[in-house]
Parts: C-alpha cells; structure tokens; sequence
C-alpha cells in the first residue's frame, strides 16, 4: 500500500492541475445534481420494533383523518394576581384570541379552554390549543405571525400568555459566536503548529471542499435514498473533523520529508505514501464506527451514519489527492516562516516536547499508567448513574416562550400535565367494544401515579379508541418511567377482563422511555461490533495483537470518562452554572451512541497516526524504547494540534442556548482532551514501555494469515533509488529551493 500511495502522492504532484481540474468537476457536477434533485424527504423520527411506535401507527392507521404530525401550538393563559381566567374581561380576551387563531389559511381548528375545559382548579390558568394542516416546517411565516399578532393582543389586556408546542418553537441553534471563536482558535492553533498561513489554511481549504462534495452528493441522492435535510448533520461535523486532521498529517510529513533533503515531488510521494498509510486506515476505523450504527435499528441513525461514512471516505480522497496536488502549487510556502526566509528547514528535531515528554513517561511507565488509568475511572464513576431521556421544554433556558408556557402549565395542572400518556384500545376483537374501552380506562385510572384519564374517543368504525392518562410527575421522572412499566406489565390482567380488546401505551412520553430503553439495549453489541472489528483492522495495520488491545481500553477508558463527566454537570448539576445549563436531567437517549461513535473514530485517528511512527520506527531498527520517543518526536506535536483543533471546535456548541446541543458539545469536546491528552500522551506510551518487545508480538500463524499492508512504508526505503520524474517546464519546485 505504501508504494502505491507514494505513486499516487508524486502523480499528484506533477499533474496537479489536473487533479484540481476532477475536483472542481466533481463538486461542479454534485452540486449541480443537489439543485436539480427533488427536495429531500421530511425528517422522520420512527423507531421500529418499540410499542409506542406501533401504538402510533395503528392510530394512523384507524383514525385516519387525524394529523398526527401536523403542528400544534399550546397557548397558555395566566390570570393576573387575584384574578381568575373565567373573569369576563379575560373570558373575552381569550375568546378573541382563539377566534383570531382559527382564522389562519393553514389552521385545522383552535379550541378554546371553556369549551374544552382547559381551566386549572384554582381557575387561575388555562389552555387553548390551535392544530394545523402541515408540519412545523411547513408554517408560512404569515401563519406564525399571525398567530403571534393574537398573542400579543392578549397580552395587552393585562393575561400572562405563552406558547407551548412545536407551531412557534425556537429551533435549536449552534453556538453562534461562541462557535465562531472556535473555528478562529482551530485556525490559530494550525498557524502555531506550523508557523505559515498556506500550511495552516490548506487544511481548513481541503476539508470544505471535501463536505462541500459530500454534503451536495448527499443532498443531490436525498429524494431517491430518502434522506432527510438532518441526515448531513453527523456528516458536516466528522467531515469537517477527520478533513482538518488528515490534511494536517499529510501536511506535516510532507514538511518533515522536505527537512530530510527530499525535492518537493519526493517529499510529496513520501508523505502520502506514510501518513497517507495512516489516513486510510484511521477513516476506515471511522467508517467501521459509523456504519456500525446500524447495528441500533434506527433507520434515522443508519442513515446518518452511512452518510457520515462516505463524508469521511472523501476526506480520506481529498488527503490523498489534492493535498499533494495543492503541495505542487505551494511547495515552499507550507513551510514555516522562518525556512522560507533563511533557507533552513528543521521539523521533528532531535530533543523537542514530545522526545522529552516521552522520556518522561518511559522513566516512570507504572506511576504514570496507575494516574492515568484511576483518574479516567473516577470521572467514569457516574455513568452507573446514568438515565436516558430525551429532554423537552423543561430543558429549554427561561428565555424561550416554551419553557415559560411548561412552567405555567406545571404550576396550574401539575408536573404530569406535560407529559400525558396516550393509550391506544384496539378493541375489534372484543364483544363490546365499548364496555371493554370502559374497563381499560378504569383500571389506568385506578393505577397509583395515575392522576386522571380524559374520555374515550372511537373512531368512526367504532373498533378503536384513545384517551390519555396524566401522570402525577414529570415527562423525565423515573416515577413516570415507573409508571410506564406499570402499566405495561399490568396489561395481561388489565385485557383478560375486556374479552378480546388490547391496548398499548405511546405519546411523547411513553416514545421518549422507548428509544431510551432502545438506545441502552443497542449500546453493548455496538460496541462489541464497533470494537472487534476495530481491532482486526489495528492488527492488520500494526502487526501486533496487544496494541490493538491496548488501542480499545484506552478508548473504552476516555468515552466512560467522558460520559461520566456529561453524566455529573448535565445530570447531576456539577458546574452546571458556569456552562449556562438552567436545568438538570437525563441524558439524551443518543449522547452514548453519538459519543461512542463520532469519538472512536477520532481517536483511531490519534492512535493510528501516533503508532504508526512508532511501528514505522521499530521496523526500521529502534528498539521498543527508542520506537516510543521516534513516534513522539514526530507525531506528537501534530496530535496535540488536531485534538486542540478539535476541542475548539466541539466547545463552540456549548455557548448554544439548547441543552441538547450544550450537552453534544461539552461532551464531545471533553472526550477529545481526555483521548488526546490522557489516554494517546499517557496511558499509551506507559503501555507500551511496561510491554517492551511484547508489545510488537504477533503469533506467527496469524501473521501468515492477515494481509500485508506496509502502513510504515519499510518499502519505501527502496524507492529512493528511483529518480523522481523530470518535472513540468514551469513547475514550481524547478525554481531555487529552500536550503536544507
């Protein structure tokens, strides 16, 4: 591989004009398929095989003139102090405003809370609820303001009125300014570790251009795979991640052949040929973690992650294309300032940070291991705490209109009033239907943690029927989960005394508990999936069996560390008040397998390209001790700078008002320090030195069996008897070189 690679670095490099020129088409010809393509399909959220979903699609099913998705708005009512709703001054207000709200082009219907009976006990709050036609993302902006222009009315005679539902929400955004301030550290860490604008803008260059085509190919193939507009969410942000990284290690060989005394075209063709090595192996480490999200069952996640998988695989083109070629258009000017200007070139020298940190870790290997590996497993403490959910209004910060409207409602009608539970009674085979809908709702009702059931409706066959049951706690109390349990296991004897009617629990809710249980069930065998085959493919590459081994504890050490970290600030409220989280609980039910995959994959970057100096180093006559300071030398400055990179830019969603998308972010960004800077930096090279020789052991037999990749390019040492090609009458690197 590595000889073929080294072709393809110095092809690359001579006809780089034309390697440009396919790339350019191919985002010319993506990007023109995107604008003609149909538009891609709504975003959908199903979750085969749990009983929520079935119980939803049997409602769809039965009653089928219900918009079960179309948009909603709560519009909640609080009389002023002393005063009640039923008032005659705020009964008019109300009236007026549902009036108003049902006169809308889009509107299905708008019920008034005296119709209703929306009113608290207490007479002092109530609720109107407004149904529309189409989705949220289908409301005209005429609609939504003309349902806010009745808002306001309302207010004005003196009502407290907030919007609940999905008509008027905020949609999640990024960090705004916060990300921003990411992105310019990320590109102020690449000039840092190069000290040259070209090398420190290349990468940023070649990885927009790579989700550029990517996110045009995913969006031109939307309509025909029935992708929808999230699907490219995973894809933009591990793109735009493993990009910068790829690029980066490219970038940085290339810069330490030149300082060996290669010409540039060489320099170009040995680059690839090693890093490029490690960049095919590190994205298909990643592509093995995003296609194995299939293993979850959720057609959304299996999407998103095939996606992702080829955003990554396009990077992986990129770095071992165009960056060569691009290296042909500048090949002095990626060095750094100060060899441009003297002529002296000096990259990975003898005794720099990473040799002397590595010295370090291999005088006192077991200190540094046992610090490492207790540090990581007491931050991990808290995942045994762990509860999954999926976090709605009430996790939203006090600013937005829906987390007023939730509070309100929870102060007038109780905390179970979010978070009604929706019982489908499929009662066709039952003698009565009726009778058997009757005895379902009084056993629920009867059922402790129940607070009340709203009456029956049946469809027009009259064989079907629905009611809900408010819990007496919140969507995201474990009593509510509880309760849910309950009633399922009650079901047995609950439809035994019916004669033939069934029933089954959903609702938001109940939906909510499902994935979470889902997600949990799905986490071990991803994992186990995800990892073994992991570990063959680190087998392949470094021809050992324990580092591989050592590669998935390490990894397993810091995404436990991480997740318990999310657990303790976002769960249990450590430091909450210094990340802005207004309000603490579960963790989304996708944070572990979001987690699990987008950081192994990153990881198996830093690991492949941090031990495969080493490996590269061994094979070419270091001894075990030596190879772990040679990698060091090398590689660790590239690493520190990709994970910099890479936290900077996680960390940018933390400033974002979602707790959702705080939570992605300061996981994300946790875990990366703690992979970079614990597990690749400490617990690493302590592993290696404690296993000496041991380290590069591989049985014989299975040696003869896997595949003879070449990743630390010992071939190479061959090809510098091969003259490089004559180069181009105008090629850059005929001009003066840098002196070395």
């Amino acid at each position: 591989m590595a000889t073929f690679l080294y072709r393809l670095g110095r092809t690359a490099f001579r006809r780089r004009w034309y390697v440009a020129l396919i790339w350019v088409a191919v985002l010319g010809a993506v990007g023109f398929g995107a604008v003609k393509a149909p538009a891609a399909p709504d975003a959908s959220n199903s979750m085969p095989g749990i009983e929520s979903q079935k119980a939803f699609d049997l409602m769809e099913q039965r009653f089928p003139g219900a918009k079960a998705d179309g948009a909603n708005a709560r519009i909640v009512f609080v009389a002023p102090d002393g005063q009640k709703i039923t008032a005659a001054g705020n009964k008019k207000a109300i009236d007026k405003l549902v009036d108003d709200a049902a006169d809308g082009s889009q509107v299905a219907g708008a019920v008034s809370p005296f119709q209703a009976n929306a009113i608290s006990k207490d007479a002092t709050t109530a609720y109107a609820t407004v149904t529309y036609k189409v989705k949220a993302d289908d409301l005209t902006d005429a609609s939504k303001n003309h349902l806010k222009d009745a808002i306001a009315q309302a207010k004005h005679a003196g009502l407290t009125v907030e919007a609940g539902g999905d008509a008027l929400a905020t949609q999640p955004a990024a960090g705004g300014a916060a990300e921003g301030i990411g992105i310019a550290i990320a590109a102020l860490v690449l000039l840092i570790t190069f000290g040259s604008l070209t090398a420190a803008g290349l990468p940023l260059l070649t990885a927009l251009i790579g989700v550029g085509v990517s996110m045009a190919a995913i969006m031109a193939l939307s309509s025909a795979f029935g992708l929808s507009s999230t699907t490219g969410t995973l894809a933009t942000m591990l793109g735009l991640a493993c990009g910068i990284d790829y690029a980066v290690f490219i970038v940085s060989r290339y810069r330490e052949e030149r300082a060996k005394g290669h010409t540039p075209q060489e320099a170009a063709g040995l680059a690839t040929g090693t890093a490029g090595s490690a960049v095919v192996f590190a994205g298909l480490t990643v592509v093995i973690a995003l296609a194995g999200l299939s293993v979850i069952g959720i057609p959304m996640l299996t999407k998103m992650g095939l996606a992702a998988a080829g955003a990554v695989m396009i990077g992986v083109f990129i770095a071992l294309t165009l960056v060569p070629a691009l290296l042909g258009f500048w090949p002095n000017a990626v060095l750094s300032r100060n060899a441009r200007k003297h002529g002296r070139i000096k990259e990975g020298g003898t005794n720099n940070g990473g040799s002397r940190w590595a010295r370090f870790v291999l005088r006192r290997p077991l200190p540094v291991l046992l610090l490492s590996v207790v540090g990581l497993g007491a931050l991990a403490v808290p995942v045994m705490d762990l509860q999954l959910g999926m976090p709605g209004d009430e996790a939203k910060p006090t600013s937005t209109t829906e987390r007023r409207a939730y509070d309100d409602l929870a102060k007038g009608f109780g905390t179970g009033f979010n978070g009604p539970l929706s019982i489908v009674v499929d009662a066709r085979a039952a003698a009565n239907p009726k009778a058997a809908v009757t005895t379902i709702e009084k056993k629920i009702k009867a059922t402790d943690g129940v607070v009340s059931v709203s009456p029956a409706r049946f469809n027009p066959a009259g064989d079907t029927a629905m009611f809900t049951a408010v819990p007496s706690t919140a969507p995201t109390d474990k009593k509510t989960q509880d309760l849910v349990k309950t009633i399922r296991n009650e079901r047995p004897a609950t439809e035994a005394s019916t004669h033939g009617a069934s029933f089954e629990v959903t609702g938001t809710t109940a939906l909510n508990i499902d994935m979470a249980q889902k997600t949990q069930n799905a986490l071990i065998p991803y994992l186990i999936v995800v990892v073994g085959l992991a570990i063959l493919l680190l087998m392949v590459v470094f021809r050992s069996v324990l580092v591989p081994v050592k590669a998935a504890v390490g990894f397993l050490l810091s995404v436990l560390a991480a997740l318990g970290s999310v657990v303790a600030v976002f769960q249990w409220g450590r430091l909450a008040s210094l990340l802005g989280v207004e309000t603490t609980g579960p963790i989304m039910s996708l944070m572990p397998i979001f987690l699990v995959g987008i950081v192994f994959g990153l990881a198996m970057d830093y690991e492949v390209f941090l031990v495969a100096r080493m490996r590269e180093a061994y094979v070419h006559g270091d001894n075990p001790r030596q190879a772990v300071e040679s990698g060091f030398r090398h590689s660790a400055r590239v690493v520190v700078a990709a994970a910099l990179i890479m936290t900077a830019v996680f960390s940018g969603f933390i400033g974002a008002s979602e707790s959702m998308i705080k939570m992605i972010g300061f996981g994300l960004a946790i875990a990366v320090l703690f992979d970079a800077f614990i597990v690749r930096m400490a617990f690493v090279p302590a592993v290696l030195a404690l296993l000496g020789k041991a380290a590069w052991w591989m049985p014989h037999w299975l040696d003869r069996i896997l595949p003879k990749v070449d990743v630390e390019g010992e071939a190479l040492t061959h090809q510098s008897t091969i003259p490089p090609a004559p180069p181009a009458h105008d090629d850059p690197a005929t001009r003066k070189p840098a002196r070395i």
